[in-house]
């Protein structure tokens, strides 16, 4: 058998395995259509997350409290501010002053905005909103956790900080076992962590985003993750991706 007929067989293996994860909340990772690597670096960025840094999984996002924005007016910098939503979803801005940025649209606060400029000081102002934190960014955390459920996140959020959120792991945690679950290019891929690892500062200590889910295996347990990570190390071989 050759090896690319290897390849072929390893890789459906791979994916059959994944199916089991049965407990995500993911439809991609029920069906088995996730993919793995292992190295930290090798899981980028996920769809939801642009080449900036903003989140974009939320359509139509509505602005909340506590979300970060920068707002910026064309050639006119003097009036470029970055400011955060208040308990009340209002922001405070030069020349305009109190304004109710909760619950629009990026585009409605935009105009918004635009309006009350061009009501007195200029004319045909372009504004421009930018969310660099979302109050609507969530991680998914499952398996031996010892408060699993779905956690927001604002700013860059580790995996350990994401995972101490949920006041940590349990006792039957395997800590070599932490997979998380992203969505990259459009394929629904994971990565094996080792908190062990990270902890001693032998290895880094990855990022998360919106949308993500970690699940942390249980030691001992019969379960599909624990297939799954029994074989990420021999499937690295072929660096699937």
């Amino acid at each position: 058998m050759n090896s690319l007929v290897l390849r072929s067989v390893f890789a459906a293996l791979l994916l059959s395995l994944l199916a089991a994860c049965a407990t995500s909340t993911s439809n991609s990772v029920r069906s088995g259509t996730a993919k793995a690597v292992t190295a930290t670096n090798d899981l980028g960025a996920p769809d939801s997350t642009s080449a900036a840094g903003a989140y974009t999984g939320a359509s139509e996002y509505r602005v909340g409290a506590q979300d970060l924005l920068e707002i910026s007016v064309f050639q006119v910098e003097e009036l470029n501010r970055t400011v955060r939503v208040n308990s009340n979803g209002q922001i405070t801005l030069p020349l305009v002053g109190m304004v109710q940025a909760g619950g629009k649209t990026v585009q409605e606060l935009e105009a918004e905005i635009a309006g009350k400029l061009d009501e007195s000081f200029l004319q045909n102002p372009q504004v421009s909103v930018f969310v660099t934190e979302f109050t609507s960014q969530r991680v998914t955390l499952e398996g031996a956790i010892k408060k699993p459920g779905i956690y927001p996140i604002t700013g860059k959020t580790s995996l350990l900080q994401a995972i101490a959120q949920a006041e940590g792991v349990t006792e039957l945690a395997n800590l070599d076992g932490v997979v998380v679950f992203r969505t990259v290019e459009g394929q629904r891929m994971a990565a094996v962590f080792s908190l062990n690892q990270i902890r001693s500062g032998d290895a880094a200590d990855p990022q998360v985003y919106g949308d993500d889910i970690i699940v942390v295996d249980q030691s001992g347990a019969k379960t599909g993750l624990q297939k799954v990570l029994q074989a990420v190390p021999f499937f690295n071989l072929f660096r699937v991706y």
